[in-house]
């Protein structure tokens, strides 16, 4: 005989299964001072106490996953508001090794974040101290559970991601010269680029940006004329890429 949706959720007890916990972690970057910043926490309390970790905990019942990874994000940046909307957000992957947490079976899903000009980190009640830290500056640090693995996952999806989509144009102000755009792309992917190809490469492809009419206040810093201003364009996609 079969049951209807209402009796069976009337007599279904989740007990019966084992208890599994949900969190957001971040991987959030910047450009600061001409090098690529990873927002990190250091852990103020038990497990992994004085380690550094990545921005996260865990999801609210109320709240969807992008939900909770923008408030974890807010409350370490202290960005709120059309800035924080500004910031690019998305899903990383999702990390469930059965021993990755201590305390109990805890299923991480971790978020990609980046914007530029991400002010200076504010610690929450829970971490002794957050900072943006040069990404060249890493190694040889504690980090606490996997956020090891995470944030080389999350190092190398934004490089990727700059071979075949405009995401590059999100570390800059709405409107940018292409020297700007050549020195985010040498910044994430840790190479210098030749100027006169990137230039035409950039030009080169569809929708990937589209001159403003504008030109800077200024010329370079040897005198030289001023440079023309480009906002994003449409594309979604980079066709052809801008392979490393």
């Amino acid at each position: 005989m079969a049951v209807n949706e209402q009796d069976f959720l009337a007599g279904y007890d989740p007990r019966d299964y084992p208890a599994v916990a949900v969190t957001v972690d971040v991987v959030a970057l910047t450009i600061r001072d001409g090098a690529l910043h990873l927002l990190l926490i250091r852990r103020g309390a038990p497990p992994y106490a004085g380690h550094w970790a990545l921005p996260g905990g865990f999801v609210r019942p109320d709240e969807d996953l992008a939900t909770g990874a923008r408030r974890e994000l807010a409350e370490e940046t202290g960005l709120g508001g059309e800035r924080l909307r500004r910031v690019h957000l998305e899903q990383l992957g999702s990390y469930g090794t059965p021993d990755r947490d201590p305390r109990m079976r805890v299923v991480s899903i971790a978020h990609l974040a980046f914007a530029p000009d991400l002010p200076d980190p504010v610690a929450d009640t829970d971490a002794a101290d957050a900072a943006w830290l040069p990404v060249t500056a890493l190694a040889g640090r504690q980090l606490a559970f996997d956020h090891g693995r995470i944030i080389d996952d999350g190092l190398e999806r934004a490089r990727s991601k700059l071979e075949y989509t405009p995401l590059a144009t999100r570390f800059l102000a709405p409107e940018f010269t292409i020297t700007e755009l050549r020195a985010v792309y040498e910044t994430v992917w840790g190479q210098p680029l030749h100027a006169g190809n990137f230039h035409r490469k950039v030009l080169s492809v569809p929708g990937f940006v589209e001159a403003t009419g504008a030109s800077t206040e200024r010329g370079g810093a040897r005198g030289g004329p001023r440079a023309k201003l480009y906002r994003p364009g449409t594309a979604r996609l980079l066709h052809p890429a801008l392979l490393r």
